[in-house]
């Protein structure tokens, strides 16, 4: 790939400061990176022949690594951690006589016998909330825990859940404050200029102009607060004097504030596309772009239905993330492709070129795309800096005339950049027979183009676009019908069983995960034709990856972070840990985790598309009975890293206000107590009677990193979707529903076996019609009437 970024770093004016902090690069690209920084290490003993261990890990600094590429992960710090693993162990099946605590417990929290039976055989069980089986924050059962004098045992999903909490609300607070008026702002000049010139340029270049027009236009349409969505001066004026403002509502004024008009010359087009979004039904061709779109992408999402601001836009950002102007004109569904995609390439290079006359326009760019980059990473898609290199390489400094050769000679030097890895359903692109991975690939290659503001490559999106469809072949064992059918498979439009979805799991597996890679298997989601060739190279691309990839941003750094949750934990750790039960149970942590990244990011994180085919005895209690951290000493050195560089980085960046300063500087402080417990615990170490009082005032400790957080961002039920299948012309959506109750059994170095209880997250996985894309508002009514079934991995430890 030719580094998209090395062009960018030129030009990001605001981001001087953080030259050091950029990454750049793509899936497969190697990190110069030493062996020093760069490696982790994990040394466990699995031959039984000594109840002992070690866990490695190697201290990273990513700004000294003497990297060669520009990262993001300048602030990137991770402690070195080596430690003997020699904690307590138990025989299994542990008899409930065995534990010390067990009468005065189960006499708060009583156990079914199934619940019983699960907790003997493997040391924990997961049950539902007793307190609140329809709990929403995650933090109140440590509170009531305390109340009732119950141990308390520390989970990772607690923690993953609050770091999810400080990551949405930063990026909400920065999109409704700022991004907002940045946005209008640079619309409304790019519609002025595009305008003006389609009042004065002729030809080609006139339509170009007027498209460009349309296409501010449209955006600005969808920004602007309508009067439905705006406060009343009399009801604003009512509600301050009793000292509550609606915050959902644009406040009373907008109107004045947000005014533009659509051009006459561009209002049919306009107004044909704005029905198209409004009913958001699925795959139309765009009266604009003229070819097909999935208009069921513009329903707003995640954390953009808190308020009207926010909805307006996710829908604007959506438009110029997701509509291409296209270099080739295979997609494109009208009389004359060839002059519709001559028309797209001037239209992009118009719009490049006001940018690079316009620096405060360029800044305003700038700041939405650096900022988002951070979070989520860039696109890889091409945008203004790759059309500024290519027009300047084709007319020097000197008059930009779009003539038919000029435009051609454009296309050829746009082409030699990297296209886009992501196939994002654009065009609607379908395949007929034989149904070859070339076949897939001249199709995502023919979505080559500029995206204003391209929506952005995430790893697990790219795994998916390459383990479905074509890519993986036929399903391989005979298909009846009638047999249990794996939930990936669909049958395509062409009447092949074909692999329609990935799972969750696809993308466990390539962090490491065994087990998931175990109930791939186990539940036929791999058994086609091409999916171990595929997944064999995506195995390789992810296992080559180093620390600077990993952390070139924060939504990888995220992934990175569930990694140590992945692992086979073998000799030395707890031994409910060493239990399959138990790497079932953390892959569900890890997926409910992961679908709360994929909500926070729904509008910037490019979806993934499915390509279209048409044809012990118990002695008196003399000691306290106290609790336990999960011990992970890596997962929580991981996550601390991640928290610090997201304070950091955004601090740098100018765009943390000191609440939110306050909160991630709280959960640093919490996450580095905890690696410091659990090492402790690891090593069969005695905690302090300090340790034990955090552990057991758990719930208060929190209460800094939810500070003026409201509820609404507490809650657990959240949803995305994640991916499309053309075919069904279905999504698959991942939920986390209530909070449920993990009760386990620890060893103590006094011998004693205890049992505690900690909240975990639910995690669900199911499909959904295009046309109706949950809502977190929609997917908390579907958990109260007919909640989908939970994915069959939770069988091993749920009751």
């Amino acid at each position: 790939m030719k580094p998209r970024i090395k062009t960018i770093v030129t030009y990001l004016i605001f981001l001087v400061l953080l030259v050091s902090f950029f990454t750049g690069g793509c899936i497969g690209k190697s990190s110069e990176l030493s062996e020093e920084n760069g490696t982790e290490k994990k040394e466990v003993n699995n031959s039984g022949s000594s109840p002992t261990g070690r866990l490695k890990t190697e201290k990273i600094n990513i700004s000294d690594s003497g990297a060669g590429n520009f990262t993001f992960a300048g602030n990137y710090r991770l402690e070195a951690i080596n430690i003997e693993l020699k904690a307590p162990s138990y025989e299994l099946p542990l008899n409930k006589e065995r534990i010390s605590n067990y009468e005065t417990f189960s006499g708060t929290i009583p156990l079914n016998e199934s619940a019983l039976k699960m907790l003997e055989s493997n040391g924990f069980v997961v049950i539902e909330n007793p307190y609140n089986p329809g709990e929403e924050d995650i933090i109140s059962m440590y509170s009531t825990l305390k109340q009732e004098e119950v141990p308390i045992f520390i989970t990772t999903d607690s923690l993953l859940h609050i770091y999810h909490i400080q990551f949405d609300e930063t990026l909400r607070q920065i999109e409704e404050k700022e991004f907002y008026d940045i946005l209008w702002k640079t619309d409304i000049a790019l519609l002025n200029a595009s305008t003006e010139k389609y009042n004065s340029a002729a030809g080609e270049e006139q339509e170009a102009a007027r498209r460009n027009a349309a296409y501010f236009a449209l955006a600005l349409s969808l920004l602007q607060p309508k009067t439905m969505q705006i406060q009343s001066t009399q009801v604003q004026e009512t509600e301050e004097s009793y000292g509550f403002v609606n915050d959902s509502l644009f406040p009373s004024g907008s109107e004045e504030q947000y005014q533009f008009e659509v051009p006459a010359f561009v209002r049919e087009d306009v107004e044909a596309e704005l029905a198209l979004i409004e009913a958001h039904d699925g795959f139309e061709i765009s009266p604009i772009f003229r070819y097909e779109e999935d208009y069921s992408q513009y329903v707003p999402r995640g954390h953009y239905t808190r308020s009207e601001k926010l909805q307006n836009y996710f829908k604007a950002l959506m438009w110029q993330g997701r509509m291409s102007m296209l270099l080739k004109d295979k997609l494109i569904k009208s009389e004359d492709p060839a002059k519709d995609a001559r028309a797209q390439t001037i239209q992009a290079s118009l719009i490049s070129y006001q940018l690079e006359k316009e620096p405060e326009l360029l800044e305003n760019w700038d700041r939405i795309y650096g900022v988002t980059a951070f979070y989520v990473g860039f696109s890889d898609d091409l945008g203004p800096y790759e059309y500024m290199e290519a027009l300047e390489s084709v007319f020097g400094k000197g008059e930009r005339k779009f003539n038919e050769t000029a435009v051609e000679e454009l296309k050829t030097k746009l082409a030699e950049y990297q296209g886009p890895q992501i196939y994002g359903g654009t065009g609607n692109c379908a395949l007929e027979p034989p149904f070859t991975p070339e076949q897939a690939d001249e199709c995502l290659e023919n979505t080559t183009g500029f995206r204003f503001m391209g929506q952005r490559f995430i790893p697990d999106s790219y795994v998916f676009s390459n383990m479905v469809g074509a890519y993986t072949g036929e399903y391989k064992e005979k298909y009846t019908g009638e047999n249990k059918t794996p939930f990936t498979l669909v049958i395509s439009k062409a009447g092949r069983p074909i692999r329609g979805f990935p799972r969750g799991l696809d993308a466990m597996a390539l962090l490491g995960s065994e087990r998931a890679v175990y109930w791939l298997d186990e539940l036929n989601d791999s058994s086609y034709e091409n999916y171990s060739v595929q997944y064999g190279e995506m195995d390789s691309e992810f296992s080559n990856f180093s620390a600077a990839e990993w952390n070139r941003n924060l939504y990888w750094s995220w992934l990175y972070s569930l990694q140590p949750l992945l692992k086979d934990y073998g000799n030395g750790y707890p031994t409910f840990m060493q239990t399959a039960a138990w790497q079932d149970k953390e892959l569900n942590t890890a997926l409910a985790s992961w679908t709360e990244l994929r909500h926070d990011t729904i509008l910037y994180a490019k979806q993934s598309y499915t390509m279209v085919e048409t044809g012990m005895p118990v002695s008196p209690e003399e000691k306290p009975v106290v609790g336990y951290v999960e011990p992970v000493p890596d997962f929580y050195a991981r996550l601390l890293a991640l928290t610090s560089m997201t304070n950091q980085g955004l601090d740098k960046m100018g765009v943390l206000d000191p609440t939110s300063k306050a909160r991630l500087t709280n959960l640093e402080e919490i996450l580095s107590r905890l690696q410091t417990i659990s090492e402790k615990e690891l090593g069969n170490k005695k905690l302090t009677t300090e340790d034990y009082e955090f552990i057991k005032t758990f719930g208060d400790q929190l209460e800094g990193t939810i500070e003026d957080v409201d509820d609404k961002a507490k809650k657990t039920t959240i949803v995305a979707d994640v991916h499309t299948d053309g075919n069904t012309e279905t999504v698959l959506e991942e939920g986390v529903g209530h909070v449920e109750m993990l009760v386990v059994t620890y060893k103590l170095p006094d011998g004693r076996i205890l049992i505690g209880a900690g909240p975990v997250m639910s995690h669900y996985e199911f499909k959904q019609p295009m046309q109706d894309r949950l809502t977190d508002e929609k997917w908390r009514e579907m958990l109260e009437a007919n909640p989908p079934e939970k994915p069959e991995w939770t069988s091993t430890y749920i009751s």
